[in-house]
C-alpha cells in the first residue's frame, strides 16, 4: 500500500464524496443522513485554513481540514468552550474537521497520518487544536486515548433534534519558549 498526504484538490471531491457516504452508516460521520448538500459541497468548506487528500495507490480515500475559529462565528458555543478550555482568545484556535476515511482502509494508519498532518499545520500556524464530536461512535473514546480532553458540551446549529449534545475537545499544548501551541501528546485518531 503506498499512502500519500497532499493537498486536496476540486478533482479529489467526487472520489471523496463516494467514500464519505459509504463509511457513514458505520462511522456514524457525518451525523445528518442524508446529507442536506451533496457530499461535495460537506467536504469543501468555504473559508478552510487548508485541506489534504489521503491518497491509497492512487486513489483519495480519506480527508481532513483546519479550520478557523471565530468567537462570532458559525458556532460562538464551541469557540467559547474551546476558548476556555485552552485559555486562549479564539482567534489562537483552529479547528480540526471534515475528517474522514474510507471504510476499506480503517486501522491501516491513513487516518493518524492525516491527524498528524492537520496537527502540524495547526502547529505551523501557532494554532491550539480543537474538534468536536458527536458521542454516537466509538470516536469520542479513541480521541481521549490519543490526549484529547473534553471542555463541554453544546448544541450546534446543524445538530438534530434527536441527537446528543456534541463535545467540545481540545489537544492540550505545550507553548514552548516562542508561545507557540505546540500539541502534546498521542496523536492516534478515529478513522
Amino acid at each position: 500500500m503506498t499512502l500519500t498526504i497532499r493537498p486536496r484538490r476540486d478533482d479529489d471531491l467526487t472520489a471523496l464524496g463516494r467514500a464519505l457516504v459509504e463509511q457513514q452508516s458505520a462511522s456514524g460521520y457525518p451525523h445528518r443522513e442524508p446529507l442536506p448538500m451533496p457530499a461535495e459541497e460537506f467536504i469543501a468548506r468555504p473559508g478552510s485554513l487548508a485541506a489534504w487528500t489521503a491518497e491509497v495507490d492512487g486513489q483519495p480515500v480519506g480527508h481532513i481540514a483546519v479550520l478557523p475559529v471565530s468567537a462570532d462565528g458559525r458556532e460562538p458555543e464551541l469557540a467559547r468552550l474551546w476558548s476556555a478550555g485552552h485559555g486562549l482568545p479564539a482567534e489562537r484556535l483552529g479547528e480540526v474537521g471534515v475528517y474522514f476515511t474510507a471504510s476499506h482502509v480503517r486501522g491501516t494508519g491513513v487516518g493518524s497520518a492525516l491527524l498528524r498532518t492537520a496537527l502540524a499545520d495547526l502547529a505551523d500556524r501557532g494554532l491550539a487544536p480543537c474538534l468536536d464530536v458527536v458521542p454516537t461512535g466509538a470516536a469520542v473514546e479513541v480521541y481521549r486515548r490519543a490526549g484529547w480532553i473534553e471542555v463541554g458540551s453544546t448544541r450546534p446549529s446543524w445538530l438534530s433534534a434527536v441527537a446528543p449534545d456534541v463535545i467540545a475537545m481540545i489537544l492540550p499544548t505545550d507553548r514552548g519558549d516562542a508561545g507557540t501551541p505546540r500539541p502534546h501528546g498521542g496523536t492516534r485518531a478515529p478513522r
